[in-house]
């Protein structure tokens, strides 16, 4: 089995145990403009072309450190099937008519909150926030388009580490490595 078949067999099973209103939610860590680790959750949209997909204003903090250093990771944690699964790789951005894909496919409050605010950015109030997007939601047309700021990242693994949980703490840990175009295994210790 080789490491994408192996994420998509674990993500599958998760998927048909969870009761996670999220279940693709995994961590996503850049380096920050300051040098510091940020790591926030966020969804995975789909494993495409041996990239793992994610979506989000490109203008934000994120976008901005994912420009400045391209180096990420993506973490899981299934629960229910009491695993892990750590990735570490380079992102790039997603192609305008990608990310036109996966802005049709969210829901209106999302497409009209990403239209209108700017993510990351300070507010006044939530009270603020609230009557900004209530005067405004009643403006947009059943066709909201993309803005501009609005994309994704692929996110190219180079390191993907499966661990299966055990009461006996003997977690069982695979490691794979991008060697050239290859894969390498390795097993590691718990």
């Amino acid at each position: 089995m080789n490491v994408f078949e192996k994420f998509a067999d674990w993500h599958e099973q998760e998927l048909k145990t969870t009761k996670a209103k999220l279940p693709n939610a995994c961590s996503f860590t850049s380096i920050g403009l300051d040098g510091y680790p940020n790591t926030r959750f966020v969804s995975l949209k789909e494993v495409k072309e041996e990239s793992f997909i994610i979506t989000g204003p490109i203008n934000s903090r994120k976008g901005k450190e994912v420009l400045s250093n391209p180096k990420v990771s993506i973490a899981f944690w299934w629960s229910e099937t009491e695993r892990q699964v750590r990735i570490q790789g380079d992102a790039s951005f997603i192609s305008d008519s990608e990310a036109d894909e996966y802005f049709e496919n969210r829901n209106r409050a999302s497409k009209i909150v990403s239209s209108l605010f700017n993510q990351g950015e300070t507010i006044e109030s939530f009270e603020r926030l609230n009557s900004i997007f209530v005067a405004k939601e009643k403006n947009f047309k059943n066709k909201i388009s993309r803005p501009k700021e609005w994309g994704g990242f692929s996110i190219q693994p180079i390191r993907i580490e499966f661990m299966q949980f055990k009461n006996t703490r003997l977690h069982q840990r695979v490691l794979f490595e991008r060697v050239g175009s290859n894969w390498e295994l390795k097993y590691i210790q718990p």
